[in-house]
This record gives structure tokens, C-alpha cells and sequence, in this order.
């Protein structure tokens, strides 16, 4: 570092003391006149003449600390007017704003003292040296001496409060130094400059000890500095590794490097918390529209759902109502068929009586007859036997025919797939008793042939084993993967059930009735209003019909030696349809049967199946999957973009 006459100093300022202090005195008037504010709106203060820090908000010792620290320093990169603005800054907030800050500690105990050389060299941590201890000759030749832990004891007891005495040992065994170890803070630092101090008043610091003359007695002491670093003895030696030379402003532009990067870090963070907040409160955000939508969209089904209850209750309603008169016109009808009746029975009764005679008459006639039709009702009795017994044996006969014919059937079947092989294997066999027979002349030929036949005997028998056994392995991964294709064809459809119809992939509800055709045949017959509700009617009506299983209009038909059902035209609901409503609502209650004939013939309840809207049939899983894909890639597209 450059002294007064060094030139480097020179060309940064020419300003001499007397200016440097008449400059201080300038902004310390600014200061009191209230030109420069130090207080900011927050109860936190603040450095005028730093417009530029990083860190702008001190409370009053820091900025105390911040202004001394300044315009004290000897550092070249500080101007001489700096220096004294912040000169200034500190007799101001010593003289002026001292009882601001409120009940505090005095600067030199948690801050960095403002008296003294900021830019002299020590040794960091703060570090004491004490030599001239006693020491004494122990039998093994080593000298020896009091342990550094009952020193350090004296030296707290003495209110230095060193955290560690470290005794020096060479060869020769305890050097008669020791090391004393302060706290790294800057109660640390009084604590060692007051050590070397009382040991100063006593004439017994560093100068002492380096001053010829007098026998030196007692302990003596100093804070360690750049020489006691340098030196080539044991101390310099033990100092060099434990500890570095620093002086006081490099010490403290560190802690504000390191606190001002530990601000840096904060912000930053605060900063991504910040932009997480965001991220989330827009997420959240976007949910409770999103929520806020579902919930609309569930009140319009509702009201929608409760309006369409209102409707067909209202049509159920007139419906019974239409009902309960029909039956009261019916009731009418019935009495007065009853009362025709009454009167039909009293002319039957008077027509009884005169019939009387002529009934006797008949009487005797019949009474001659019946020894005639008694014995003729016996031989029809003995007839009727007889035809059923004939009946019974005829159908006892084509029953037992019929189960042997099956099982004959089924034992071909049986046999089908293993006679070919067997046949072979059979062959193979008897070519070779054959060959054996003609093998008794022990001919060479022969017996080759025999073997050569034995081998692909075993080959074709390895060979029915080996297809059996695959078979069986194919079957069972045929339907395990039948199962798998099942599994993804369900949740293929529960996916897929959300849209529309419109899409060219989509779920369809097999038997489920269109009313379209209803209504259109119903407005050919009535109003618009009217015809709704009778439509609405029909097309209940005919659901019930559907789910009925006790329905069944179909008749089966042998198709290419293969039973198949068709819709059965002269069934009496069917028939009555067409004829009243037309082939439209026809052909929709026969589509309908169709769909839950093939998809679920037993339950008779609607199905969902995945479907093909643009070819109008049964979609395959590769379709459906091929659809959800490009879905999911448009959607992706549209989210990029």
C-alpha cells in the first residue's frame, strides 16, 4: 500500500488534511441541515452518500459501523472525498443521532472497533502469544510445564476469555511459548487487543520482551502480528498453520462480500418462491374456473334433468289420466252388455218353457241311442290308445335316433384330427412287419429299410406329440391374449364414451332406441306440443317392449348348413307398428332388436360397444386406439402452440 508520497496516491487526489477536514466539516453541516436524510420511511437508515450498494437498509450501529469503517480506511480505490462525506456520516450519527438507536451494546463489542489501523496486519483467527513460561527438567531430560488449559483459566479469570492455550512442544519438549486462541468475531478482537494491552501496562508486551537489559521474568504477551507470522521459530511456525495475515478492512469487505452474497442468494430465492406463488396461484387459478365451469355445467344438467322429469311426469300424468277414462267408458260399456245380457237370458227362459216338450222328446230319442254310442265310444276309446301308444313309441324312436346320430357326430369329430396321423404312424407300422418278415434271410437292404423306418416312426410320433403340446400352448395364449384385448377394449370405450357422436371414432349404445323417427311420425299427426309428449309415450312404450324377454320376434333360419335369426315380419306388435306409424319408427324398433339380439340377447339391457360413425359398423381396437392417438396429438399441438 502506497504512503503519502507515493505517486499512485498522488494522481488520485491532490486534497491535503486541512482540505480532507474542511470538506468533513462541509457535509457534516449538510448533514445537520437536514440536505442529506439518513432515516428512511421504514424506521431503517440509510448511507447518502452509497446510492449504488446492494444493501442500502442499516440499523443506526450498522451504518455507524458502515461510515467509520471509510473514513478510516487507507485503501487506493477510496477517494480522499469519500472519505471525508463518510468521515462526516459517522460524527454526525455519533454526535447527533447516537440516542436513535435505542439501548444497544458499544460498537466494540459486537462490531468492528472505529480507533484503530484498519489496515495493519494480523493474524486471523485473532491469535495471542505468550512466551517466558516457566518450565522445568523432568527425569526423562524433556522439559516440561503448566498445560495450557489452567492458563487459559487465569486469562478468563482475568476477563480475556480465550476459547484455547495451545502450548508449543519441540524435541526438547514443552518451548516455554504458548498460543492463545480468541473467538473470530470482533468481541474476539477487544478481547485480544485488551489481553495485549494489560500485558503492555505491565511492561511485559512485545517491546519489553524484545528490549536488552534486565533478566526477564514472569509471562509475557502480545497479539500476534506479520512478524510473529514470518518468523522462523516455533511460533511463526505454528502460527503459518493455523491462521492467515488480514488486516481489519479486508476483514470486513469479506463479511459484506459474504453478506452481500448471502442477500443475493435470499432475493434469488425469494424470487423463484415468488415465481412459484405465481405459478401456483394461476394454477389455482385456472382449477376454480375450471371448477367454476363443471359446477355450471352440472346445474344446466340438473335443471335440464329436473325439467325432463317435469315433462314426463306431466305425460305420465295425463297419460293414467287418459287411461282412468278409457276404463270408465269401458265400465259404461260393460253394463250396458250386461243389461243386453239380462234381457237375453229372460227370452231364453221363456223360450225354455215351450222348448220343455219338444226336449223330452229328444230325451227318449237319446236314451234309445246311447246303447248304440256307448259301445261306439269304446272302440274310439281303444282307438285313441292305441294312436297314442304308436305316437309315443314314433317319438321314443326318433329321440334315441337323434342322440346316436349326435354322438356319432361328435366321435368323427373326435377322430378327425388324430386318424390322419395314426393312419400314418399305422402304415409306417405295418411296412415294417412287413419288412421284418422279409428280413429273415438277414439281407443288409432289408434291415437298413427297417431302420430307416423305425427312425421316422419316432419322428412322426415326436412329431403328433409336439403339435399336440403346441396346441395346447397356442390355445392357452390365444385366450390369455383374448382376455388382454377384452381388458383394453372396456377401458378403450370408458374413455371414449365422453365423444360425440360426431367424432369418426365413438361409443355407441347398441339397442338403444332412436325417438327421432317417433317424433316425426308424430308430427304428421298432431302439433308441435302434442306431438312431443306422444312421441315421448311411444318411445317408452316400445323400451319397455325391448327389455321385455318374454318378446321375442325373431324366427331362425338355416343359412349355409348354420342356424341364423331374422326379424320376424308377422309378429302382431310388429305388424301393427308399421302399419299405424310408418317404416321409419319400423325400421328403428327392428334396429334396436337387432343391436340387443347380437350384443346382449340374455339381459335385454343396452350396451356400450366401440363404433365406426363413418362406416356405420363395429370399430376395431386398432381404429379406436389409432383415434385416441391423433386426439392426443392435436391436443398437444394446440397446447404448444
Amino acid at each position: 500500500m502506497g504512503s503519502v508520497e507515493d505517486p499512485i496516491f498522488e494522481d488520485d487526489t491532490d486534497i491535503s488534511d486541512t482540505e480532507m477536514d474542511e470538506d468533513e466539516e462541509e457535509y457534516y453541516e449538510d448533514l445537520k441541515n437536514g440536505k442529506h436524510s439518513v432515516r428512511s420511511s421504514d424506521g431503517t437508515y440509510i448511507c447518502p452518500f452509497c446510492p449504488k450498494k446492494k444493501k442500502r437498509d442499516f440499523v443506526l450501529k450498522d451504518l455507524l459501523q458502515h461510515a467509520s469503517g471509510v473514513g478510516k480506511s487507507n485503501s487506493e480505490k477510496r477517494s480522499t472525498e469519500e472519505k471525508a462525506k463518510h468521515s462526516a456520516l459517522a460524527k454526525y450519527l455519533e454526535k447527533d443521532l447516537a440516542t436513535e438507536g435505542g439501548p444497544s451494546k458499544p460498537v466494540g463489542e459486537e462490531d468492528p472497533p472505529i480507533d484503530c489501523d484498519h489496515d495493519e496486519k494480523l493474524v486471523w483467527p485473532w491469535t495471542g502469544v505468550v512466551v517466558n513460561i516457566p518450565t522445568r527438567r523432568a527425569d526423562d531430560g524433556r522439559y516440561v510445564g503448566e498445560s495450557g488449559s489452567k492458563l487459559r483459566d487465569d486469562l478468563k479469570r482475568r476477563g480475556f476469555n480465550p476459547t484455547r492455550v495451545h502450548p508449543l512442544w519441540n524435541f526438547r519438549g514443552h518451548s516455554g511459548s504458548a498460543v492463545v486462541e480468541f473467538r473470530k468475531d470482533w468481541p474476539g478482537y477487544v478481547n485480544a487487543m485488551s489481553f495485549e494491552r494489560a500485558y503492555e501496562a505491565d511492561r511485559h508486551g512485545k517491546k519489553d520482551w524484545g528490549a536488552n537489559g534486565d533478566q526477564k521474568s514472569g509471562l509475557y504477551a502480545w497479539v500476534a502480528r506479520a512478524d510473529d507470522y514470518k518468523a522462523t521459530n516455533i511460533v511463526g511456525e505454528h502460527l503459518r498453520k493455523i491462521g492467515d495475515l488480514k488486516t481489519i478492512s479486508e476483514i470486513m469487505e469479506e463479511e459484506a462480500r459474504k453478506q452481500d452474497k448471502l442477500v443475493f442468494n435470499l432475493n434469488n430465492i425469494i424470487q423463484g418462491k415468488n415465481k412459484d406463488m405465481e405459478e401456483m396461484e394461476l394454477k389455482c387459478s385456472e382449477t376454480t374456473n375450471s371448477i367454476k365451469s363443471v359446477i355450471t355445467e352440472k346445474e344446466k344438467l340438473v335443471q335440464g334433468y329436473n325439467e325432463d322429469i317435469k315433462k314426463i311426469q306431466m305425460s305420465a300424468r295425463d297419460h293414467f289420466q287418459r287411461i282412468f277414462s278409457d276404463h270408465e267408458k269401458l265400465k259404461l260399456q260393460l253394463e250396458t252388455q250386461k243389461i243386453g245380457l239380462e234381457t237375453r237370458i229372460e227370452e231364453m227362459e221363456k223360450r225354455a218353457v215351450a222348448n220343455e216338450s219338444e226336449s223330452r222328446k229328444l230325451a227318449d230319442e237319446i236314451e234309445k241311442n246311447s246303447a248304440k254310442n256307448s259301445s261306439l265310444q269304446l272302440a274310439s276309446m281303444e282307438q285313441l290308445k292305441a294312436n297314442e301308444n304308436l305316437l309315443k313309441l314314433a317319438e321314443d324312436q326318433k329321440r334315441q335316433k337323434e342322440e346316436l346320430h349326435s354322438k356319432i357326430i361328435k366321435l368323427e369329430k373326435q377322430l378327425d384330427t388324430k386318424q390322419t396321423l395314426e393312419l400314418e404312424i399305422e402304415q409306417l407300422r405295418g411296412n415294417l412287419n412287413v419288412v421284418r418278415r422279409m428280413g429273415d434271410d438277414g439281407d443288409v437292404e432289408v434291415l437298413e429299410k427297417v431302420d430307416t423306418m423305425l427312425k421316422e416312426l419316432r419322428e412322426k410320433e415326436e412329431t403328433f406329440e409336439d403339435l399336440e403340446a403346441l396346441n395346447q400352448t397356442l390355445i392357452v395364449k390365444e385366450r390369455k391374449s383374448n382376455d388382454e384385448l377384452q381388458e383394453a377394449r372396456k377401458e378403450l370405450v370408458n374413455g371414449l364414451k365422453e365423444i360425440s357422436n360426431r367424432a369418426h371414432i365413438g361409443v355407441k349404445r347398441m339397442g338403444e332406441l332412436d325417438s327421432k323417427p317417433f317424433q316425426e311420425a308424430m308430427k304428421r299427426k298432431y302439433n308441435e306440443e302434442e306431438a312431443e309428449e306422444k312421441a315421448t309415450e311411444l318411445c317408452s312404450l316400445w323400451e319397455e317392449y325391448l327389455k321385455d324377454p318374454d318378446w321375442h320376434p325373431f324366427r331362425v333360419t338355416t343359412v349355409d348348413g348354420q342356424h341364423k335369426e331374422f326379424i320376424n315380419e308377422q309378429d302382431e306388435k310388429l305388424k301393427d307398428l308399421k302399419k299405424q306409424l310408418g317404416d321409419e319408427v319400423y325400421n328403428a324398433v327392428t334396429s334396436a332388436l337387432k343391436e340387443i339380439n347380437e350384443y346382449n340377447p340374455s339381459g335385454r339391457y343396452i350396451t356400450s360397444e366401440l363404433w365406426n360413425y363413418a362406416e356405420g359398423r363395429r370399430a376395431s381396437l386398432q381404429e379406436g386406439v389409432d383415434f385416441i392417438l391423433k386426439q392426443w396429438k392435436q391436443k398437444k399441438q394446440r397446447m404448444e402452440d
